[in-house]
């Protein structure tokens, strides 16, 4: 079973989505440890009620991110982690966080990526008027929202749509994408090619 850690700053929906298919036996992986940088994380709480190892690293009060990270990077393989997935995790890694798992990094975005990577990115779809939207499960490289698309699922905007409204309409399908993501991470050969990532032809869905 691949060792899993996961990082956090709020709720962590989807990290609950990951535990679930592991539950449900639909991810053959364990969740080793759970990590946020806020130590009042919802996420953090349900970890710790779930029985899971759960650590709060505030960044807040440390000299700089380096510092922070080097706490998180020990937690994490103290832990045994093999893969990292980020669910909701609000801080941008360091090119020296991503290096320690190279291609190991797994995050989830609000939008069809490459469009509306960032902070906003439901606001940011209805200001440009498009007229589909989604998410994407992508690996984490030193840019933001830039690495290797793995899954993305789509849902319409609507002409009457809220932020949150298409907030909530995505997050749905955030809940589905990002375990079968992973499990074709986990299960299936691929391989990454400039900027994209091919699954073996024989496994492609």
């Amino acid at each position: 079973m691949t060792r899993l850690g996961i990082l956090l700053s709020g709720r962590g929906s989807n990290f609950l989505a990951l535990h679930a298919a592991i539950e449900r036996g639909e991810l053959p992986a364990e969740i080793a440890l759970v990590v946020s940088n806020a130590e009042d994380a919802p996420g953090l709480a349900k970890a710790r009620e779930l029985g899971l190892r759960a650590a709060a690293i505030p960044h807040r009060g440390e000299p700089g991110r380096r510092a922070h990270e080097e706490k998180v990077l020990a937690a994490l393989r103290g832990a045994g982690v093999e893969w990292v997935c980020l669910a909701g995790y609000m801080r941008l890694l360091s090119p020296d966080f991503v290096a320690a798992w190279p291609r190991r990094i797994v995050n989830i975005h609000p939008s069809l990526l490459p469009a509306f990577p960032g902070l906003d990115a439901q606001a940011q779809a209805l200001a440009h008027g498009v007229k589909v939207s989604g998410c994407t499960v992508h690996l984490v490289d030193e840019g933001l929202d830039s690495g290797p698309i793995v899954v993305q699922r789509t849902v319409p905007v609507y002409d009457g749509d809220t932020a949150a409204a298409l907030a909530a309409r995505i997050l749905e399908q955030e809940h589905q994408a990002y375990p079968e993501a992973l499990r074709r991470l986990l299960t299936e050969p691929w391989e990454v090619e400039g900027r994209r990532l091919l699954f073996s032809p024989g496994n492609r869905e």
